[in-house]
């Protein structure tokens, strides 16, 4: 826990890590904190942006797009290591995620697996976008990963952190796949190498996400009516990627929100495995089932509790 850097420190730990900084016009003071609290700090949030182009890269890290507004980072790690600051204070990188991932970082131990968001990211992270497309094809240069690996010691150093501080969207937000293309489990490495601290301890066994099929049962009656896309159960999230990697759910529907896609996709999942309805020709509901659910979840990966 620490008070967040102001933008002179901020600027003076990178310069001092060996880094190239460019300031962009107007980030000591663009901002979300009206939107909420900006600190304590806990840790530092590694991004890709799924973008090409470094100007364009760092005008949307900047700006921000339609509905989500910017900064959208702190920094933007460019292609050629340059580190563009674009933000100081709250911003809008890292959303709601794991308190258990929380915990972890705060405490400096491996992290668990992130099955939960419930908690403010924008306000406890450092948040740094890298371009990138995240395609798993787009390269990631030698010069870049350097420039991440000196970022992520440059703040802990700055705050007397260690390497564990230093955690990817993908580990606190479920669902979430960046950075994509490296390991954060390496990046971690070459952190605490270059803080002289040697190797963090090796992370826990995977712990399988635990899914609640009442709970389940529930969004999937009530979602639908509710205008917006509020996310009622977190566990949604888990069952909705299961359903993407079945190739049943569009992405772009991956929210947490048990909609009227979701349930299609439900009903697609069902009669995959030979469900439907009480009349011929008749498809399925769409709402879990025990069976259904718990096929599903041991052949991607969570459990099913009542």
């Amino acid at each position: 826990m620490a008070a967040p850097l102001s933008a002179d420190r901020l600027l003076s730990a990178l310069r001092a890590e060996g880094l190239t900084v460019v300031e962009v016009p107007g980030w000591r003071t663009r901002n979300r904190n009206h939107m909420g609290p900006w600190g304590p700090a806990h840790g530092v949030m590694i991004h890709h942006t799924v973008t090409r182009g470094t100007a364009h890269t760092v005008a949307m890290c900047r700006d921000g797009y339609q509905g989500l507004p910017g900064p959208l980072c702190h920094g933007v790690i460019a292609k050629d290591g340059t580190v563009h600051l674009v933000g100081n204070g709250r911003a809008n990188h890292a959303g709601l995620g794991d308190p258990d991932v929380l915990r972890a970082v705060i405490a400096e131990r491996p992290a668990p697996v992130d099955d939960e968001a419930t908690v403010d990211g924008n306000r406890a992270f450092y948040g740094f976008e890298c371009e990138n497309l995240g395609d798993g094809l787009d390269p990631w240069p030698a010069i870049q990963l350097e420039a991440i690996e000196r970022v992520g010691a440059a703040v802990c150093r700055a705050h007397g952190w260690g390497a564990l501080s230093v955690i990817g969207h993908l580990e606190w937000q479920p669902g979430k796949p960046d950075p994509h293309g490296f390991t954060m489990g390496g990046m971690r490495d070459r952190i605490a190498g270059r803080l002289g601290q040697g190797q963090p301890a090796p992370p826990p066994a995977p712990v399988r996400p635990k899914v609640s099929l009442s709970q389940l049962v529930a969004a999937a009656r009530s979602n639908p009516s509710m205008p917006g896309q509020p996310v009622t159960y977190a566990g949604v999230l888990v069952y909705e990627t299961a359903l993407v990697d079945e190739g049943l759910l569009t992405k772009s529907y991956r929210d947490g929100h048990f909609g009227t896609a979701t349930i299609t996709a439900t009903s697609l999942w069902q009669e995959r495995l030979g469900y439907r309805g009480r009349k011929p020709g008749q498809p399925a509901d769409g709402i879990p089932g025990r069976d259904s659910v718990t096929r599903l979840g041991a052949k991607r990966g969570f459990d099913v509790v009542a």
